[in-house]
């Protein structure tokens, strides 16, 4: 695609009609309209590989979390059961790091990137993140997924022989990996948000590229949904099911969100600095640190099923499954439950940010639901409300996304009616992030970029 060059005038900025008049142009360019074509055909294959990726997943994860332990005689896994596990997610993790292209993928504590992985690095993506997920990694599929979409998407433009420009780059490795995400999240509206933010661009780029991310997260949608109807394979959801009819808003609800907002944001960005910091130690031996950081991460799942005779599973994974029997049974969590799950499964997802391989999104909306599920018995505050507002504020200051967080978290929700909370949550977490002081983030996010940059140089890295 050919992108036509910026209109000349002494407005540099631009004025709406210009704005407008560089829209259409870009519209009417006929690379681009040949790109929004390939971008709907590209959302097929993508769903489909998205779907049977995401399905591998599910089904090793319950292999190993359920079905083994059931053929043990156990009707839940037991305490030490993460360690083993955890260990081979270490030993796996670590080779891959250390030997195939493109280090496994980027490091989780840096955020999620549109960037697709290259044909070279995406089996390396890949193979991390099977040894991570399933294993108990606490981290989610929706960082793979984007790399997964982006370069099956690149991969196929070079299969039909199709220019190679950077706005085509762009523009379908965007498509991809809307089209991949929208699989786990279950709503392409929710990729497309999340690809914008996430990319960074406004004006009219922003239609340009949002406008084949969109259609690709569509299509890759229908045929997703679809797919799964008639396999009856699951992918796993994220479908919260919440005490019905949702309680209407009062003003504690409004007034505790607000500091619930504030004590989260700095919570969440100490939990990633944290990681930055562990990506930091684990570069300067990313084959045997890996490992100390995944047995690190199955002991706190292991201490946590000592203290309160839960499964494990609780802090190990990635919360998505928990996440919802929290929704819907919050009474059987006690109060000594909900703050061992804070604690430990924050401090595993400290070391697996740093460590293994996978998304942020998931173990953030369970540490938010369930620090709103301790705090919903405050006077005033509702336990829809309560989970709401937590959800948003972890989901904004760990992507630093406001919109995509407020989004995300009110169509899981389901209701329109604890929508203020949300944004408010999300805003104030957000604004209280961004107000944080910056020495401690700028160290740890430059320490953990340059051993970014060390891992992917070249493909490879030595310990």
């Amino acid at each position: 695609m050919a992108e036509p060059s910026p209109p000349s005038g002494p407005a540099a900025g631009g004025t709406q009609p210009e704005e407008a008049d560089r829209l259409r142009d870009i519209l009417l360019t006929p690379g681009y309209l040949k790109a929004l074509v390939l971008c709907a055909l590209i959302g097929v294959p993508v769903s489909l590989a998205a779907f049977w990726f995401l399905v591998g997943l599910h089904e090793l994860e319950h292999l190993l979390w359920a079905d083994l332990p059931h053929h043990m005689g156990r009707d839940a896994p037991a305490w030490w059961w993460p360690l083993p596990l955890l260990l081979v997610a270490g030993l796996g993790v670590g080779q891959i790091a250390a030997r195939l292209p493109g280090a496994g993928g980027h490091i989780p504590a840096l955020g999620l990137h549109a960037g697709g992985a290259s044909s070279t690095a995406l089996p390396g993506v890949l193979l991390a993140a099977v040894a991570s997920l399933p294993f108990g990694a606490v981290l989610g599929p929706e960082a793979p997924l984007i790399a997964l979409g982006g370069g099956l998407a690149l991969l196929f433009r070079d299969l039909a022989r199709a220019p190679s420009t950077p706005q085509s780059t762009a523009l379908l490795g965007a498509a991809g990996a809307a089209a991949a995400i929208a699989a786990i999240f279950g709503n392409p509206l929710i990729a497309a948000v999340l690809l914008m933010e996430i990319a960074g661009v406004g004006g009219p780029r922003l239609f340009a590229v949002m406008l084949p991310a969109l259609l690709s997260s569509g299509v890759g949608s229908l045929v997703f949904t679809g797919f799964g109807n008639w396999t009856g394979l699951e992918t796993g959801s994220l479908n919260l099911d919440l005490p019905t009819p949702t309680p209407r808003l009062d003003a504690g609800d409004v007034l505790w969100s607000l500091p619930m907002a504030v004590a989260i944001a700095v919570v969440m960005r100490l939990v990633l600095g944290g990681g930055r910091l562990v990506a930091a130690y684990v570069r300067s031996g990313v084959r045997f640190r890996t490992v100390v950081c995944a047995l690190g991460a199955a002991a706190c799942a292991a201490l946590y099923s000592l203290i309160t005779g839960r499964s494990p599973v609780d802090v190990a994974s990635s919360g998505q499954a928990t996440l919802s029997t929290l929704a819907s049974d919050a009474h059987t969590w006690g109060v000594g439950a909900l703050v061992a799950v804070l604690l430990l499964k924050g401090a595993a997802y400290t070391l697996c940010l740093g460590s293994l391989r996978g998304g942020p999104v998931f173990p953030a909306l369970f540490l938010g639901a369930a620090t709103g599920v301790l705090l919903a018995p405050l006077p005033g505050l509702g336990l829809v409300p309560a989970m709401a507002a937590g959800m948003a504020a972890a989901a904004a200051a760990t992507l630093r996304l406001p919109v995509s967080s407020v989004v995300l978290v009110a169509l899981l929700l389901g209701s329109a009616d604890v929508t203020p909370v949300v944004i408010l949550a999300a805003v104030v977490a957000f604004v209280t992030t961004e107000l944080l002081p910056p020495d401690l983030r700028r160290f740890a996010s430059s320490r953990a970029r340059r051993s970014s940059a060390g891992t992917t140089a070249g493909g490879s890295s030595r310990p």
